[in-house]
């Protein structure tokens, strides 16, 4: 039997609630499991209860919860005891490596939207990611308008970055409204029909312009019961999102859940006459594509990457202009036949999208990037958001 290679994965983001990032490196470890890889697997985390989301048969190793030392010491450490053919990191690799680095870039938002992040997080982000993207064997990115904004940054060639699309859980599936309504009734205190939208309270994400436009959907249909749930993690901008909550006239129709986890997550889409997603920017958009996993129509913002996820299953605004935003949302409440054909387009649209094929095309990167031979299934660099 020949050497197997092993590929060692910086998974510190599991347990810690880093929404985007988890939901990837979480999914992508399971995507592996799930190829049949001849290869060992070894995953650096933080969180002792990240080892249960682990597959089984890889290995499991423990680093520092402290970016500087996880980057600085652990890492390297680990590095030399395990020898691995390659790193996995996103966005920031250890400072000292001697093994190739694969990075992912999910977008470079640091960059063009410097506003979106604390001052000191930008600045850390514009260094450590050029540091990482230089000196990378292989970047990894989820959409075409990503790669194009790390090349533009970075004078990268174009066979340097991969687009790889990011997967949908299986998890995330049709569930009845009225029993998923039931359950989040339950939980959180409402029973009214709702519409949701779920992202970190962060700037970009456009909370603010989506209460504005949730006032102007009542005030022009007073006769819709609809609420609106706000379903992400606070962040250091959080308490200007519920302030502005609070002084919105329909206060008493929007509701904030916090982070959830991902049962809870499918009962809130389940539940949902609508999933409306206002953010200015993405590199990706996954909740997007988990709402249409669920059944549920999407509306959602004409910039970024979203349109390429979106295709045509869902109605398109542009997130700084309020009235487009309350039209996209009054057509698809008040129109059920409207609101039924673009569930039945998301369905088709989520299913082309699954984490064991964004780790099928990972791997072929790995081998690449190794040196080694595998049976390339799928092409990793002719991959985009379009549908298989």
């Amino acid at each position: 039997m020949g050497w197997r290679m092993r590929f060692s994965v910086d998974a510190h983001a599991i347990g810690q609630h880093l929404t985007g990032n988890e939901t990837y490196i979480r999914n992508l470890l399971k995507g592996f499991a799930l190829c049949g890889e001849n290869a060992e697997f070894v995953a650096y985390t933080s969180r002792p209860s990240a080892r249960g989301e682990i597959p089984a048969g890889f290995a499991v190793h423990e680093v520092s919860t402290n970016p500087f030392a996880r980057l600085g010491l652990d890492l390297p450490r680990r590095l030399r005891v395990d020898r691995p053919d390659l790193l996995h990191v996103q966005y920031t690799a250890p400072i000292f490596t001697r093994v190739p680095v694969v990075v992912t870039v999910h977008d470079i938002s640091f960059l063009s939207h410097p506003h979106y992040f604390t001052r000191a997080r930008a600045v850390q982000l514009n260094v450590t990611v050029r540091n990482t993207v230089k000196q990378a064997a292989a970047v990894l990115t989820p959409s075409e308008f990503s790669k194009r904004g790390i090349i533009g940054a970075y004078g990268l060639s174009d066979r340097a970055v991969h687009v790889i699309p990011n997967g949908v859980s299986s998890a995330f599936r049709p569930v009845a409204r009225d029993t998923a309504r039931r359950r989040v009734s339950e939980k959180y205190g409402f029973l009214a029909p709702y519409v949701l939208t779920v992202g970190d309270l962060q700037p970009r994400k456009n909370h603010i312009g989506l209460f504005r436009a949730f006032e102007g959907l009542l005030s022009e249909n007073p006769s819709l019961p609809h609420h609106l749930v706000v379903t992400g993690k606070k962040t250091w901008y959080g308490a200007r999102v519920h302030q502005a909550a609070r002084d919105s006239t329909v206060a008493d129709r929007i509701h904030f859940t916090d982070f959830v986890d991902d049962g809870d997550l499918v009962q809130l889409y389940g539940g949902c006459d609508l999933f409306a997603f206002p953010s200015f920017y993405e590199g990706f958009g996954l909740p997007i594509l988990e709402a249409m996993a669920c059944g549920r129509a999407v509306t959602c913002s004409d910039t970024s990457a979203m349109p390429e996820v979106a295709d045509s299953a869902a109605l398109l605004f542009d997130p700084y202009v309020p009235e487009q935003m309350v039209r996209a949302m009054r057509d698809l409440l008040v129109d059920h036949e409207l609101r039924s054909r673009m569930e039945r387009l998301g369905l088709q649209r989520a299913a082309q999208f699954s984490w064991q094929h964004t780790a099928e095309l990972t791997l072929n990167v790995y081998h690449e990037v190794a040196g080694s031979e595998r049976p390339v299934k799928v092409a990793a660099r002719s991959a985009s958001v379009s549908p298989r």
